[in-house]
This record gives structure tokens, C-alpha cells and sequence, in this order.
């Protein structure tokens, strides 16, 4: 794998999630999506920085990040040139397949 940073794709389906998670929480708390969204942008930057972050899924290739402290949770997989971001999704709902 390539040593340096890797670009963050995002695919669709997770722009999609995140969207409809922050309209929500910003109808009800703007600064609590402001928060959340922040969180978010910093830990895609750690990825870019450290790769291997997260912990490992039963699915290779795929890693799961935590927006701790929010209930909010990313999958990941990382190739050599892109982290490619996949569904984003609150943790208390069932992974869609």
C-alpha cells in the first residue's frame, strides 16, 4: 500500500445516510449537527493519516469507525488510492445489506 494520504470517496448511498442523519439532528439541535458533522470530518482525516483505523469486520476488507460520542458509525474499506467511505449509519439500526 501507498504511504501517502488517501483520498476519502464517499459512495452515494453513505452522502445519502449522512445527509438525512444531519437534516435530522439539525431540525432539532444545530449545533448538535454541527458537532456531529465536525466529528465526522476529523475522523476522515485520521483515516487519511492512519489507515488501519477503526476495527475489523467480519467482511475482509472492511473497517468500522465509531463518531464517539455520538451513537453514529462509518464502514470503511481502504485501497491504494482512496478510503472509500460506505454506509453511515446510526448505531442503533440494523446494517442494510
Amino acid at each position: 500500500m501507498s504511504l501517502l494520504p488517501r483520498e476519502p470517496r464517499f459512495q452515494a448511498r453513505a452522502l445519502r445516510q449522512i445527509d438525512e442523519a444531519l437534516g435530522y439532528v439539525q431540525g432539532r439541535s444545530p449545533q448538535g449537527a454541527a458537532k456531529i458533522e465536525a466529528r465526522l470530518t476529523h475522523l476522515i482525516q485520521r483515516l487519511r493519516e492512519h489507515p488501519q483505523l477503526g476495527v475489523r469486520t467480519s467482511v475482509a476488507g472492511v473497517r468500522r469507525l465509531y463518531l464517539v460520542p455520538y451513537p453514529y458509525l462509518i464502514d470503511d474499506v481502504v485501497t491504494d488510492a482512496a478510503i472509500i467511505v460506505q454506509p453511515f449509519r446510526h448505531t442503533a439500526r440494523r446494517p442494510v445489506p
